[in-house]
């Protein structure tokens, strides 16, 4: 079942109550992601997207995973 973008949102705003997150994309498949935290801060591009791919609860997570695929954006607050 494809996944909208609301509920990529709700997932990503437990794991990340203050950021500032970014969810576009209309197919529930491929979807686009810009997730801005201060827990961000010091991680390389990898760890952090690491930290949102776990948010997800295994959303992704291979062939069955209900998000195909999700491009992201992470960055700390300027």
């Amino acid at each position: 079942m494809p996944m909208h973008a609301q509920e990529i949102e709700d997932l990503l705003r437990q794991s990340f109550p203050d950021a500032k997150i970014a969810v576009e994309g209309d197919d529930g498949v491929h979807m686009s992601a810009m997730v801005i935290d201060e827990s961000f801060r010091g991680l390389n591009r990898v760890q952090q997207q690491r930290a949102v791919y776990a948010a997800l609860k295994g959303k992704m997570d291979g062939p069955a995973g209900e998000l195909h695929a999700l491009a992201l954006t992470t960055k700390a607050p300027d």
